[in-house]
């Protein structure tokens, strides 16, 4: 105040406002630069706030289940917290509450499965740590003047042989149990020294225990319940759709000589992109995870709906395990998309037709096989891989018949090529009709070799220079190389072409593990028999078509 007071005398004779004089100066400048900073940040702030909320309205528009169990859960809490208010004969209830209202938090999860889970967990470990409790509790009374020695030893012991035993593989369900238990021993022990009623304190936790568990059990089982089954049979059959998307895509993608023009670097540190296609296959391959938890939370559910006892789902994961198996050659063919080293798009055009049936049939298949699943019904009679393998077939027939594209075909040297026959010969000898070719006899090369380009064999971007492999060679096919390294090229180019195609066959004979797979889970989960399509009478001979 003194400082402004200053200014404001200094500036009376010179008319000057007192808000120019105190900014003018050095500090008001730093203060102008602060408060600058600090609108930058609320504002900041406030954007990144409205970003939140938008996107948890999205997340609970899309899935209305995360409401419901937000719900469901206040719900548990506010029931179980009227135990605070027990005005009964035993106050102790109202006292220690808190334990209740606990197992609500820690045993309350969105599927019906993990709940079980958790809960067995939670009720097993706090009844071995009151029996083991209340034992070392009169140990300890009748140890006398050893009475802490005793504590101390038994909670040593109790923590040194549980932290143990979880660590065991089998024991890693139980996890959660172990910790319970630990922490249960040790408080009881506390709270019974402390009021030298041990069996008081165990009683009073078991009982809160229970009815917290209780409160969790009735609220998420008979409000809107959520299974992990149905969530792993859902996932199972999403990964079907995802892998016909990814097959799709690629064949398409290649067919139409797709081409990145830089190749995101979170593809290739395999971390969660924008491609759409890249996408499909990468969650596919990474459901693993989630179908390892929602299979040991299924296990534990009791029969619902479609789902009887002793339901298979260790089933459903051996058929998302054979998917995945065919992912991974989904994610082979997506590679030769993203390869630096492309066949052309005229080596291409020879098998489109073959690789684009190849490529829908097989993608037919698996959404067949995926629509089979959600309606649990079992295969329709006949043979579900017969379009499939018929166009691998078609394929495998013209890979045989012009294998000449997929290598170099100057390279060649069946039987004894005669050297000095030159290629302008050959294509002559080729157009005399009377000619008639052995078995392979000199090169089935030249009976193409005008349909085929044998130029420059690398893709080209919109500069029309090499995409990125061999950065020394130029779009006039090969001034800046010399000849027999730029054929090295083009071999490896043709190359890329065969490695797709075979690629896709693979795929193909892949398939046969899934269709295994999904018959055996037809069988043991007692899928329905599909319905019977009745086909229409053939019309009699010699009778209109309008009498029948």
């Amino acid at each position: 105040m003194g400082s402004i007071k200053c200014n404001w005398a200094d500036n009376s004779e010179g008319k000057l406002p007192l808000l120019v004089s105190f900014w003018g100066n050095e500090d008001g400048g730093s203060r102008r630069r602060g408060l600058k900073v600090m609108r930058e940040k609320i504002k900041n702030s406030w954007v990144e706030f409205n970003d939140f909320a938008r996107k948890a309205l999205e997340m609970g528009r899309s899935d209305p289940r995360k409401v419901i169990f937000a719900v469901k859960m206040g719900l548990a809490l506010s029931l179980t917290s009227l135990l605070i208010f027990w005005k009964g004969s035993y106050q102790d209830f109202a006292q220690y509450s808190i334990w209740a209202i606990l197992t609500v938090i820690v045993m309350f999860e969105f599927s019906i499965g993990a709940t079980f889970i958790k809960g067995f967990n939670r009720g097993l470990g706090t009844l071995c740590a009151g029996i083991l409790a209340f034992c070392f509790a009169e140990l300890s009374v009748v140890a006398g003047k050893f009475e802490e020695v005793v504590i101390v030893i038994s909670i040593f012991l109790t923590g040194f042989c549980a932290s143990y035993l979880k660590l065991y593989p089998t024991m890693k369900p139980y996890e959660y149990g172990f910790r319970v238990f630990v922490l249960t021993y040790c408080i009881l022990m506390v709270a019974g020294n402390r009021t030298r009623e041990y069996s008081q304190a165990v009683l009073t936790r078991l009982v809160l225990i229970a009815a917290g568990a209780g409160v969790t059990l009735v609220v998420n089982i008979c409000i809107f319940p959520f299974w992990a089954g149905e969530s792993l049979h859902k996932l199972v059959v999403k990964n079907f759709k995802d892998l016909a998307t990814s097959l799709e895509g690629c064949v398409n993608g290649y067919l139409k000589c797709v081409e990145y023009e830089r190749i995101p670097s979170k593809i290739l540190t395999y971390q969660a992109a924008d491609d759409p296609l890249y996408n499909c296959y990468r969650s596919v391959v990474q459901s693993t995870s989630e179908e390892d938890t929602l299979l040991g939370f299924a296990t534990w559910e009791p029969p619902h709906g479609p789902y009887r006892h002793n339901y298979p789902w260790e089933n459903f994961v051996k058929v998302s395990g054979a998917v995945k198996h065919c992912a991974f050659t989904v994610m082979a063919l997506h590679g030769c998309i993203l390869s630096e080293i492309q066949a052309p798009a005229d080596r291409r055009h020879v098998f489109s037709n073959e690789l684009q049936k190849v490529g829908s049939e097989g993608a037919k298949v698996l959404r067949e096989l995926g629509s089979k699943l959600e309606k649990m019904e079992k295969l329709s009679p006949g043979d579900i891989l017969k379009n499939v393998h018929e166009a691998a077939e078609q394929l495998q027939q013209k890979i045989d018949h012009k294998s000449y594209v997929l290598v170099n075909s100057e390279g060649w040297e069946i039987g004894g090529r005669p050297m000095e026959l030159d290629l302008e010969d050959l294509i002559n000898a080729a157009e005399d009709e009377n000619m008639k070719l052995g078995s392979k006899s000199l090169s089935e090369a030249v009976l193409e070799v005008r349909s085929v380009s044998v130029g420059t064999a690398l893709c080209y971007d919109a500069k029309n220079t090499l995409r990125t492999w061999p950065s020394n060679v130029s779009a006039n096919g090969g001034s800046m190389v010399k000849g027999d390294e730029f054929k090295t090229y083009e071999s490896a180019s043709a190359l890329s072409l065969a490695t797709f195609t075979s690629l896709l066959i693979e795929f193909v004979a892949r398939l046969g593990n899934v269709v295994s797979s999904f018959e055996e889970l037809s069988l043991k989960a007692n899928f329905k028999d599909p319905p019977i399509i009745n086909m229409p009478p053939e019309p009699c001979k010699g009778v209109p078509t309008w009498v029948v």
